[in-house]
């Protein structure tokens, strides 16, 4: 006997297993035909929400856990059938089996609409669903105005040609910025370069504050009027504005990074290359590689994380001093990732540090120097930690973040780093207490990819789970 399809089987509104009826698929209950079905799922009530298998599967920030305990929660009455509720999600069946068993989805685009989908309530989420009004989130804007440039006039202006009238706060740079758009043949010239060069300079200042929400946008849009014109000027401004773009989409992919975006991350890292080899900019791209490197150390892909280091490392560029001495570390990193004794792992330490000592007042090459005695001191602790010396880590991360030098976003970063190491040398309380700051200061900054580190302490302490300031850590991640 044939069997009938999947999605026919059961009602695509309420669950309801279908009846056959003069050749037609009838529920009952909605009375429905299959055809006149809207494939969405029932509504639950809102204490659905708040039972414990559901909380719980919450608290793992795994939506495929969430979606497994929605559709075997009790209020259905009987298990909702995979292919059912794949048919909802716009997956196959086995697209899935595999979301719920695998590793967690990450992709913000999906957890969104999956989110919305199901109609999980905001307040549950650990990430932020668009602003029901405008269809977006409404946040960003305010915060790129609060920064002191208005940036969503800007990206309009910039968008429009030059036709649209420019910030008012802006007007007189913007007024040649304008004529060059109007003939970027004729117009675009240093000067424009650099206003380019220093309104990234602004975003980048707003990142280690605000967060990446507050400098995207901005950055979005210099490069899309680099990309609109670059091909159109002469030949020498255009290997500056090349220059500048390869730098803006450098950062750009970083800002990607911190909203846990990989994907549109490696795009822009692979802009960024395209852009400082048409440039001529050999410094840039090792410096890329050195970022898509640290890029692998966030999926743990330890092979890939080692190869680009040492790629960036031994290429045929001349790397500032500063970007040496973080390559460097960076080799240490894949060095205790692979089991290296730790003596090889201290001497590249060594080796670094010793670099970053000169590079006070060296030349730069236009790549800004970020890498400081600070940034030095957590990147060594994440070594020490792969290394299996939390507690040496536990100590190196202390310093550095009571030294002060550290942006407020990196200072919530490296504190759930920080907390990872308390977790793994045995210190559940303090580790859960130092969890929780991270958590406000990522929130602030809405910096992703803390969280999902933050996440992984959660996990860590698992076993101390039923302790007070480890159930305040989960208390405070789902309000």
């Amino acid at each position: 006997m044939k069997r009938e399809p999947d999605d026919r089987r059961y009602c695509a509104r309420c669950g309801s297993r279908l009846n056959r009826y003069n050749a037609e698929t009838l529920c009952g209950p909605c009375n429905l035909t299959a055809r006149d079905q809207v494939p969405q799922p029932p509504m639950v009530p809102p204490g659905f929400w708040q039972t414990d298998k559901v909380r719980d599967a919450l608290a793992t920030w795994h939506m495929g856990r969430v979606i497994f305990a929605y559709r075997t929660h009790p209020y259905h009455g009987r298990p909702l059938p995979q292919e059912l509720v794949a048919n909802w999600l716009e997956l196959t069946q086995a697209q899935l089996s595999r979301i719920e068993k695998g590793a967690a989805p990450e992709q913000i685009s999906k957890l969104i609409r999956w989110a919305e989908i199901l109609d999980i309530p905001a307040d549950l989420l650990w990430f932020k669903l668009p602003d029901a009004e405008g269809g977006g989130t409404a946040q960003p804007v305010e915060t790129a105005s609060a920064a002191g440039h208005d940036a969503v006039a800007l990206i309009r202006w910039l968008a429009s040609d030059g036709t649209a009238p420019p910030p008012p706060n802006q007007a007189q740079e913007l007024e040649r910025v304008g004529r060059a758009l109007e003939d970027a043949r004729r117009f675009f010239d240093g000067s424009v370069v650099e206003f380019f060069r220093v309104q990234l300079a602004k975003c980048k200042a707003d990142d280690g504050t605000l967060g990446p929400a507050a400098a995207l946008p901005l950055v979005l849009g210099i490069l899309g009027a680099i990309r609109r014109h670059g091909r159109q000027v002469r030949p020498d401004v255009q290997r500056q504005l090349l220059a500048v773009g390869a730098d803006g989409a450098e950062f750009a992919g970083w800002l990607y990074r911190d909203l846990h975006d990989p994907l549109t991350a490696t795009f822009l890292y692979d802009r960024a290359m395209e852009w400082a080899q048409a440039a001529g900019s050999l410094p840039m791209q090792g410096y890329v590689l050195l970022k898509k490197s640290q890029m692998a150390y966030e999926t743990r892909d330890t092979g890939t994380l080692l190869t680009l280091a040492q790629a960036a490392k031994n290429g045929p560029w001349q790397l500032p001093i500063h970007v040496q001495a973080e390559v460097v570390q960076q080799e240490a990193l894949g060095l205790a990732m692979i089991g290296e004794p730790t003596s090889v792992v201290e001497q590249n330490l060594a080796d670094a540090e010793h670099l970053l000592s000169q590079a006070n007042g060296a030349d730069e090459r236009g790549l800004v120097s970020y890498f400081n005695e600070g940034t030095l001191l957590v990147r060594s602790a994440c070594c020490y930690t792969e290394a299996g010396r939390p507690q040496t880590a536990t100590q190196l991360f202390g310093q550095a973040l009571a030294g002060g030098s550290l942006s407020r976003r990196d200072a919530g970063f490296f504190g759930a780093r920080r907390a990872k190491a308390l977790a793994l040398s045995g210190e559940p309380d303090e580790a859960a207490t130092v969890a929780v700051e991270s958590v406000a200061v990522a929130r602030e900054t809405r910096s992703e990819r803390t969280m999902n580190v933050i996440v992984d302490v959660v996990r860590t302490l698992d076993p101390w789970r039923h302790r007070p300031r480890v159930q305040e850590l989960r208390d405070v991640l789902l309000p």
